[in-house]
């Protein structure tokens, strides 16, 4: 971030470049929280990066289910229909429903501060996922069996990256 100029008294740009180009929410989060620690920003980058990801998430709420729904119709016989339940992943309604009881205890007076232990807390789970992960990785084996897929997500980020950064700059955010 600093290499590329970005801002270490605000924490817009890069919390916008990290929800757009990091790729899971956990990485984000990461990525987002150590910008914050590093340049003393409290929350502002964490903030913008997970509202961001966030967004960008919400996607996958119609597009699950209108390739659930179009690969249910295939499937189906003619004695049965498509379920709606068959087509709907658990954890999108998870997701709904935490962001729904978020939104309404926000609107109705509830104080942020209320939050603050589930969002340390929430922190906290990230980055011991984020290590277990990287500490059950095999970089030898990873390596060697899987170049082509490797290659494939080396691609895909740098061409992420590459977009991410040419948009935050056409759009004067950087």
């Amino acid at each position: 971030g600093t290499v590329l100029g970005f801002s270490t008294t605000s924490g817009e740009a890069f919390g916008i470049f990290a929800g757009t180009a990091v790729n899971d929410t956990s990485s984000v989060t990461a990525t987002a929280a150590t910008w914050d620690a590093m340049f003393g920003l409290g929350t502002a980058t964490l903030d913008k990066a997970v509202t961001v990801k966030l967004t960008r998430t919400l996607a996958i709420i119609p597009i699950t289910l209108v390739l659930g729904y179009l690969v249910g119709k295939r499937e189906q016989d003619a004695n049965h229909e498509v379920n709606i339940r068959s087509i709907v992943p658990s954890f999108i309604l998870y997701f709904v429903l935490a962001s729904l009881i978020t939104t309404l205890a926000t609107s109705m007076g509830v104080a942020a501060e209320i939050f603050a232990p589930l969002k340390w807390l929430s922190k906290f789970f990230i980055v011991m996922a984020m290590a277990a992960v990287g500490l059950n990785t095999n970089i030898v084996k990873l390596v060697t069996t899987s170049s082509k897929p490797l290659g494939l997500g080396l691609g895909c980020w740098a061409g992420i990256t590459f977009v991410s950064l040419l948009l935050q700059h056409l759009l004067n955010l950087w």
